[in-house]
Order: structure tokens, then C-alpha cells, then sequence
């Protein structure tokens, strides 16, 4: 399948989604046709070329799917007559000529799969299925997990809909405005995702950043005036600017060892001109705030032309607003380069009687490998490499595995 397939049935995928839900009801359902739909466009498309109106052609296959599912329900005397008109309805050649219809169901998506009843894990599940059109082979092996425990996730994250009777229409204000938060931690996440691993031989997974760019690309469009979702493709953007320049061959390059001249000057233009536009706005958030962050490592040309006593006051703003531990460890590192490492090391340990950086599961791992670089820097090889020692031990990435053990062994 090529790339412009690829890309046209994951933009089509949760279109084709609101039109069988809207249709017949059952989200369930509706999102399994979805996917059938998609698999035999991506085996049809590629030889007999892509037609004149793809998302009529998806849903009318996700009819005639959503039919079969409904025949076969446990609730079949109820539904039957509804399939049948529906069936009926697909034969009539007028309605299949009928061009599908415009409107742009990604946010209601969004939303839906960002349920509050939802856990964050399940959320992320059933967003990258719905709404990007990932297969859960795909997401299973993202995740590095079975294909049987992701489906089992992905289907108990459908039934959890059903029961807390969430609906296909677009939520009220305040509910919408509430679970915004839900669905751009979601796009964070699957970005995060990508750009390191948990788990595997590979340090990123290019689908899953490119997929959580293109997804908030899409909520950008439904909400252009929303200065935190475009902080956030901004963010997203820049960020990715450096996935080039992060390894040499399999070794894993910290950012004041990489080559700037690989990083990407047109992510790097869009994102800094995404954040330039909603920075003056009087509200800043989160997102808004990162974005600024990488912005300002983005124009720095060199390692040591970089402006740390900015990203340090930054950070310290980021907390202010999201005081999470993945922050306060971000400003240790920021503090350092800014104001040296012993201030770096005590601000470390002072957050660690606070919060306990070192046990949380979000930071115990990189706590080490931040401690472990403060050390070096101040001549204490012997503590550092005993912290890389440790920091490589607790990351499932063997990429960053392996760096984390060069670095100790360099030390002795």
C-alpha cells in the first residue's frame, strides 16, 4: 500500500465512522465495519486505483458490513428490520450515486474516544483504532504487546462506552471543554509514544508520531482559534524536528551532541510560527508553554548559544501549571546548564524529599540518568557511572540501553 493510500484512508477512517454511526447507532459495531472497510480498500486500491469518491466507497462497504453485524446480533428481531431498510437503501441506485456527506465528524470522534469512563490507556487504544485507523496489530505492536490482549483492551473500551451510555453527538460546552483536556493528552501521549519507545530495538516509532501529528493537525482544523491545541501541534512539530539527529547509526545522541544541520528546517519554521501566534494571547498553557521551550532550543545554532536562563524561567512557569514530576525534572536539567550542576544537584535533591522523583514511574528511570550527568559534569565519575548503571537497568529501550551502558563504561 503506498504512503498516499496509507494517508487517505487514516483521514477518511473516522468520516466513514460518524456516517455508520450516525446511521444505524452501535458504536461498537459501526467501528468494527470501519475497519473492514479499510482493509479491503488498502488490498483493492493499490491495483485498481483509488476511486472517484473514496469515502462513498468506504461507506457503502461499512454498510453493507454494519448489515451483516446486525443480522448476526444477539438483538436480531429488534434490528432486522432496520438492516433490512438499510440494506434496501444501499441497493437503490440513487442513494448509492449520492456523494457522502461533508461533515467533519473527527472532533465528535475525538471526544467519544476520550470518554471520561475511559482509562488514558484505553482512550489512546480506541483513538488510534477509530480515529486513526491503525489495525490493532499495528497498535499491539506500537505498544509492544499481544495482538489478542490489545484487541481484548480495545473491545472492553467499546463496551464501557455502551454502558455509560455515551452518545454520537457533540457534547454540550462545558462537557466538550472538560474532556479537551482529555483528548490532547491523548495526542501527547501517542506522540510520546513514538518519539521513544517504551520498549523494542528501535529508539522512535516514525508511525506513531507522524500518526499524533496528522490527528492534531485534524483538531487543529475544528478548532483553529484554540491557542493550547495549536500549542500543542507546535510542540509536536518541533519536537520532531530532531528525530534525524537523536542517533548515529544504533548510538543514541544527546541533544548537545547532535548535528543541528540535521534537524528539520521546515518543522522547525511552522512550529516556531505556530507558537509566535498564540504566544501574546493573555492565557498560556501547558502546551503553549513547551512549545516555547523547544522554540527557543530550536533557534539556538549551536549547544552553547543556547538561552538556558529563559528555558529555566520557563519551566518554572510549567510547573506552576502542570506540577508533575516529568516537569520538575526538566527544570533540574534546565537549572544546571543555566546555573551549573551543583545547583542542579541540589535543586535535584531537594526535589526528591518533596516529591520523590527517584520513585516515581514516570521519572525514577531518567532521575538516575540526569543525576548520573550532573555528576559527571562535576567530576564524580565514579557516582555517575554507577547512576548510568542503574538508569539502564529500568529502560525496556535498548537503544537508550545501550547509551546508558557506553556511558558507564566510559566512566569506569
Amino acid at each position: 500500500m503506498t504512503p498516499d493510500v496509507e494517508h487517505l484512508l487514516r483521514t477518511e477512517a473516522p468520516q466513514v465512522l460518524g456516517a455508520l454511526v450516525r446511521r444505524f447507532g452501535h458504536f461498537d459495531a459501526a467501528e468494527d465495519a470501519v475497519q473492514e472497510a479499510l482493509l479491503v480498500a488498502s488490498r483493492a486500491w493499490p491495483t485498481d486505483g483509488v476511486p472517484e469518491n473514496p469515502r462513498s466507497w468506504l461507506i457503502r462497504i461499512g454498510y453493507r458490513r454494519m448489515v451483516d453485524l446486525l443480522r448476526t446480533d444477539q438483538a436480531r428481531r429488534r434490528r432486522e428490520r432496520h438492516a433490512g431498510i438499510s440494506e434496501l437503501a444501499m441497493q437503490d441506485p440513487a442513494r448509492r450515486a449520492r456523494p457522502a456527506l461533508e461533515a467533519d465528524d473527527s472532533l465528535t470522534i475525538l471526544l467519544l474516544c476520550c470518554h471520561p469512563a475511559l482509562s488514558p490507556t484505553s482512550q489512546v487504544a480506541l483513538t488510534l483504532r477509530a480515529v486513526g485507523g491503525l489495525t490493532t496489530t499495528e497498535i499491539a505492536h506500537a505498544y509492544g504487546t499481544a495482538e489478542n490482549t490489545m484487541g481484548a483492551r480495545i473491545s472492553r473500551a467499546k463496551q464501557q462506552l455502551a454502558r455509560a451510555g455515551a452518545r454520537f453527538t457533540p457534547p454540550a460546552d462545558a462537557d466538550r471543554d472538560s474532556r479537551m483536556n482529555a483528548v490532547m493528552q491523548v495526542l501527547y501521549l501517542i506522540f510520546n509514544e513514538g518519539y521513544t519507545a517504551s520498549t523494542g530495538d528501535e529508539l522512535a516509532r516514525v508511525d506513531l508520531t507522524r500518526e499524533a501529528i496528522r490527528l492534531t493537525r485534524m483538531l487543529r482544523d475544528s478548532l483553529p482559534d484554540d491557542a493550547e491545541v495549536t500549542g500543542l501541534l507546535a510542540l509536536m512539530l518541533l519536537t520532531e524536528s530532531r528525530r534525524a539527529a537523536r542517533t548515529d547509526g544504533d548510538e543514541l545522541l544527546p541533544l548537545e551532541e547532535q548535528d543541528r544541520t540535521r534537524w528539520d528546517p521546515e518543522l522547525i519554521r511552522e512550529g516556531t510560527e505556530l507558537i509566535d501566534s498564540v504566544w501574546r494571547r493573555r492565557e498560556v498553557g501547558p502546551y503553549q508553554l513547551q512549545a516555547a521551550i523547544a522554540a527557543v532550543h530550536a533557534a539556538a545554532a549551536s549547544p552553547d548559544r543556547t538561552d538556558w536562563p529563559q528555558i529555566a524561567a520557563l519551566y518554572l512557569g510549567l510547573e506552576r501549571l502542570s506540577p508533575t514530576a516529568p516537569v520538575r525534572l526538566s527544570r533540574v536539567v534546565a537549572v544546571a546548564h543555566a546555573y551549573g550542576p551543583a545547583r542542579g544537584l541540589a535543586l535535584l535533591d531537594d526535589l526528591n524529599r518533596g516529591y520523590h522523583l527517584d520513585e516515581e514511574p514516570l521519572t525514577r528511570q531518567r532521575e538516575r540518568a540526569v543525576r548520573a550527568h550532573l555528576l559527571e559534569m562535576t567530576g564524580d565519575t565514579t557516582g555517575a557511572a554507577e547512576q548510568y548503571r542503574e538508569a539502564s537497568a529500568l529502560t525496556q529501550n535498548q537503544v537508550e540501553q545501550r547509551y546508558l551502558q557506553r556511558r558507564a563504561r566510559r566512566l569506569g
